[in-house]
């Protein structure tokens, strides 16, 4: 069994707020405010999660650079109130930040799914992309 800290509980909160900002801020027609509020909470969250030093180490690997830049400038674009294209800049990011990720997560819900038709198609999504 894995321990979980109280920060790290506290940063699985701090996330999920962030996430429900965002998705709520996209419902209400990529609302600026609420956008840039679940960025900073979701930023926040995550180096509460896996703690500062981790974080910037993710964030700053060289073959990640291009994703990182991309998604901190799609977050500032956010906060500097365009929200439309600041979201369109930081999910192109996020795409390439998580991009190795992506397999694995097919992979598992391939194997999870009892359903016949998602279980070919997670399939299908596993063997198409390459680790990274």
């Amino acid at each position: 069994m894995i321990s979980i800290t109280e920060w790290q509980k506290i940063g699985v909160g701090i996330t999920g707020f962030g996430i429900f900002f965002l998705l709520f801020g996209i419902l209400l027609y990529f609302d600026s405010v609420l956008l840039a509020f679940g960025n900073l909470l979701f930023l926040t969250g995550l180096s509460f999660i896996i703690g500062p030093r981790r974080t910037l180490s993710f964030f700053f690997q060289r073959h990640k650079l291009k994703g990182t830049s991309f998604f901190l400038g799609g977050v500032v674009i956010v906060l500097l109130r365009w929200p439309l294209l600041g979201m369109l800049v930081e999910t192109y990011g996020f795409f390439r930040l998580f991009k190795g990720f992506f397999p694995v997560a097919f992979g598992f819900l391939g194997n999870v799914s009892n359903i016949p038709f998602l279980s070919a198609l997670f399939q299908r999504l596993q063997g198409t992309s390459s680790m990274v």
